[in-house]
């Protein structure tokens, strides 16, 4: 994973960025996808245009066009498929420790799980579970970067921001547990 987007335009909402979003079903439900023309900004559930708009006030936001059917296509497989997680475009921005948090959620095979000591252990920061769990929540593109494969030091799943009951879901495809589930 790298950052594409230049931290300016994270900074001032996507200010002259072009985004392109489209909505498609998946077996986890109404998934929102938008992507610049270096790759996948955002991927999230039950989310639509106005949602999209508040976390890129700035930018101009385009409905479908560009590459993005492609992506689309990849990102629904990957949904589907994690044990053969297309190499996807990703153009996200965070602080650098949200992105050492991300490239270790990148880390974490399909099927296993980590708690966010282990996260925070593996940045190099054990003393900030708390700044990792909020760096794993901060996660723009669910599933891609999989920050569902992080459960508490206890067992408990913790919190998912797209419901627990999908983050139950994912994480029984990942491990053979569960077979094709629709929501």
């Amino acid at each position: 994973m790298t950052a594409a987007m230049t931290p300016s335009a994270w900074n001032n909402g996507g200010a002259g960025v072009s985004i392109y979003w489209s909505i498609a079903e998946t077996a986890l439900g109404s998934m929102l996808l938008a992507a610049t023309d270096k790759g996948i900004c955002r991927l999230s559930f039950d989310e639509n245009e106005s949602t999209l708009k508040r976390h890129f006030p700035n930018a101009t936001l385009l409905d479908k066009g560009g590459s993005i059917s492609a992506l689309i296509d990849g990102a629904a497989f990957a949904v589907q498929h994690p044990r053969q997680m297309p190499e996807l475009p990703l153009d996200v921005g965070g602080t650098d420790f949200q992105m050492s948090v991300w490239q270790a959620l990148l880390q974490i095979p399909a099927g296993e799980t980590r708690n966010y000591a282990e996260i925070a252990a593996a940045v190099g920061k054990p003393d900030a579970v708390r700044a990792a769990g909020t760096a794993n929540g901060a996660n723009p593109v669910s599933v891609l970067i999989p920050c569902h494969r992080v459960i508490r030091s206890d067992g408990g799943l913790g919190g998912y921001a797209y419901g627990l009951e999908r983050k139950r879901r994912l994480l029984a495809w990942e491990s053979g547990q569960g077979g094709l589930f629709l929501v």
